[in-house]
């Protein structure tokens, strides 16, 4: 009963589709470039090696650098009266209401869409959110935060909006050096911070 669009916001993503246009189509129908329940490549080299082996000699991976935002979409459903975000990402309800007018919120649905189960985006490795981490363990946190003696760490965002951008590409570089831990301080706040959380809890889920 209801249909997802994606609306990019990427020149080269752009540009696809305008031509596509102009050769007769109306819309390009894909998924994500990662497997169900996998964590979301952030960059092309990311796509080649979560899908290299299923592509085709013919099959081309479009390269426009890493993802600016990082973690996925936000995604809205608006067959309410009211829009509701049911999959948090960069764009908040104040955006949506500055940009609509309309009051907006987090809800919950039991519509399908990408990301609502409550395990996804997951690595090899176990995932665990704001705990200490221990010797030979990988750590995700904010640069003012310091590295635990004997821990790995893996990305040192300065800004939450560099922790959201570097999340994913963190993660596989866990899987990378074959991490059998993930610890992850998360950032707090509302907006993308929340969003941030929504991710890991799902991946700690695994």
């Amino acid at each position: 009963d209801t249909v997802g669009l994606r609306i990019p916001n990427h020149p080269l993503a752009l540009e696809l589709l305008r031509i596509f246009k102009v050769l007769g189509g109306k819309g390009v129908a894909a998924p994500s470039a990662n497997r169900f329940g996998a964590v979301s490549p952030t960059a092309a080299s990311a796509v080649q090696e979560e899908l290299g082996e299923y592509l085709s000699a013919d099959d081309l991976i479009l390269d426009g650098g890493s993802s600016e935002v990082g973690i996925e979409s936000t995604i809205i459903n608006c067959t309410t009266d009211s829009p509701e975000i049911i999959r948090p990402g960069f764009i908040t309800p104040q955006m949506v209401e500055e940009s609509t007018g309309l009051k907006s919120n987090y809800a919950k649905t039991d519509m399908k869409v990408s990301g609502n189960l409550e395990s996804h985006y997951a690595p090899k490795a176990k995932v665990i959110i704001d705990r200490d981490p221990q010797h030979g363990e990988g750590f995700i946190a904010l640069s003012e935060i310091p590295t635990p003696e004997g821990a790995i760490r893996l990305s040192s965002p300065v800004t939450t909006e560099e922790f959201a951008r570097d999340l994913y590409a963190a993660l596989r570089l866990g899987d990378l050096k074959e991490l059998k831990t993930i610890v992850v301080t998360a950032p707090t706040g509302g907006g993308l911070a929340e969003a941030i959380s929504d991710r890991l809890g799902k991946a700690a889920n695994s």
